[in-house]
């Protein structure tokens, strides 16, 4: 009948489940079917059984079950955003608390004023988010898209980090375009020491305060410190940029001296420079400041250094008998000796005999050590002074193998005012390798410090100091929270331990929590971070944790 709907012949089979029979039901009961599916009394049973194949083999046909489990996904993607206040990276409230424990924001307002209104972000602010940003990752100012939307970190922080814009134009106040006009034409000098603006210089001091505050928790923690060995080098930093100067190894780039407490590993002083100043030009203001970064608790004071700190007014300075009258005493140093023809035939002249082997290398190398009969020349060797003691280095292959240069043994030598054995000097001497170096890889290649974000001097010496700050923050939650192997964790591992943790900000009868996905170890380590750095809690927003629709 006209507008009747065609029943099913008896001819037609019937469905095989209740999922094919209801879509085609589906179809037929349509007010206004397509084209292909109107059916009439006459073809209904070809219709049906066409829209039969097509449901089974187009539309309904059901997924397997025998489909192998890593051929398939057992999940559908949500496209509704999460309303909720998450994060990813929860643990950077660990190292909110420790900025905020140690006191830096209140050392940072006492030593920078550099903004021109009350309203905005204080300077504190900008370098807590910016030493944030450095932990999770970020490299540049860019970066700090990796911050932001973050309703777990805002609330945690309590205010929202600022963007990409704001950080640069607070780096671009650390430059002051008077001191460029200090610099020679390079006809003039070829290498100049470009000097720190105020605001960078009071970066320095922030970085003081923070080194003793870390001291008085190793103190207060029943670690107390009181020897300090400064370990100091120079690296090299690539960059491409125009301002960058021609390094020694055939770049361009910069070259800061930093120097390191190697028994707390803390970066205690550093001074940025051109890519073409050498490392043995004036390394005395480093030293300097760094003996002068350290408590007051310090009793014993020692220095190591390579070949870069065997210069003149560096040695007389370690040396000069004021050092005695100073807190913590002389200063014990060894420095790698500069190779000069005149040591290099003294260290050939001693018998073999006097030489002692103390030391063998995995190759078999074998280490040996002699006392250097050696008086150098040197203008800063004055006849009323001391002479310093030289001690000697071979480095001999076993028989039948050779250095790449087609000789058996390699001499070297060390400068010390130390009378300990000398094995023992230089396999203390060798330290160095395992501190001042391993600081200048963290923070170039974990942390910000190898990616200068401008052609200004001014702007890369603050960044790279913020890089170093962090460096301290991370070193005294490791010395301080961390068991005794995950201390030596690299910031690759520091961050899946502690940092790349997923937490929620949740209110509790009006008490805002910070609730961890279930991971034991990682709600331990926060929690000791916690007990270590004490800081009080107090509510500062009101604002709702979450939104409906999650």
């Amino acid at each position: 009948m006209p507008g009747s709907k065609p029943s099913f012949p008896s001819l037609y089979r019937p469905m095989n489940n209740n999922h094919e029979s209801s879509a085609l039901q589906a179809h037929l009961d349509h007010p206004n079917p397509p084209p292909n599916f109107r059916i009439s009394e006459k073809s209904a049973v070809k219709e049906c059984f066409w829209i039969d194949l097509f449901y089974r083999y187009s539309i309904c046909k059901p997924m397997s079950a025998r489909l192998p489990l890593l051929h398939k996904t057992p999940f559908v993607l949500d496209a509704r955003p999460l309303h909720e206040a998450t994060s990813p990276h929860a643990g950077l409230l660990c190292i909110s608390r420790v900025f905020r424990s140690l006191g830096l924001p209140s050392l940072v307002a006492a030593n920078l004023a550099l903004r021109k209104r009350q309203r905005g972000f204080t300077e504190a602010q900008l370098i807590e988010s910016m030493v944030l940003l450095q932990c999770v990752g970020g490299e540049c100012p860019e970066d700090m898209h990796l911050l932001s939307k973050d309703g777990c970190l805002e609330r945690g922080l309590g205010y929202a980090p600022p963007k990409a814009t704001a950080v640069r134009e607070f780096l671009e106040r650390f430059h002051d375009k008077e001191l460029e006009k200090l610099r020679p034409e390079r006809q003039v000098q070829k290498s100049f020491i470009f000097p720190s603006s105020l605001p960078v210089a009071a970066l320095q001091e922030v970085q003081r305060g923070c080194v003793r505050r870390i001291a008085k928790l190793y103190e207060k923690q029943g670690q107390p410190q009181r020897i300090a060995t400064i370990d100091q080098d120079a690296t090299i930093i690539e960059s491409h940029k125009q301002a960058a100067y021609h390094h020694y190894e055939q770049g361009r780039g910069y070259q800061p001296m930093v120097a390191v407490w190697a028994e707390a590993d803390l970066v205690v002083a550093d001074e940025f420079r051109d890519g073409n100043v050498p490392a043995k030009q004036a390394p005395l203001t480093c030293a300097k400041l760094a003996f002068a970064a350290l408590p007051e608790t310090i009793t014993q004071r020692y220095f190591r250094g390579d070949s870069a700190c065997h210069e003149k007014e560096l040695l007389e300075w370690l040396k000069h008998p004021d050092r005695g009258q100073e807190p913590g005493g002389g200063i014990g140093f060894a420095i790698s000796a500069v190779m000069s023809q005149p040591l290099a035939s003294a260290l050939r002249k001693i018998k073999e005999a006097d030489w002692t082997t103390f030391g063998k290398e995995d190759d078999g190398t074998l280490r040996q050590w002699a006392e250097v009969d050696f008086v150098p020349a040197e203008e800063y060797e004055r006849k009323d002074s001391q002479p310093l003691r030289y001690v000697g280095l071979r480095l001999l292959k076993a028989q039948g193998v050779l250095f790449g240069d087609g000789t058996d043994r390699h001499f070297h030598a060390v400068i010390t005012n130390q009378k300990i054995e000398g094995g023992r000097l230089l396999d203390w001497h060798r330290e160095k390798a395992g501190t001042v170096e391993h600081v200048h890889d963290e923070v170039k290649n974990e942390l910000g410090g190898g990616h200068l974000p401008s052609q200004r001097f001014g702007v890369n010496s603050a960044w790279f100091k913020v890089s170093l700050l962090t460096y301290n923050l991370v070193s005294a939650i490791k010395g301080l929270c961390l068991g005794a192997e995950e201390r030596r964790a690299r910031m690759k591992k520091f961050r899946l331990l502690l940092i790349h943790v997923a937490g929620r900000m949740n209110r509790n009868n009006c008490v805002m929590g910070l609730r961890l996905c279930h991971n034991t170890e990682a709600l331990k380590r926060m929690q000791k971070v916690w007990e270590v750095f004490e800081l009080p809690t107090q509510a500062t927003s009101a604002k709702a944790l979450g939104g409906r629709g999650g």
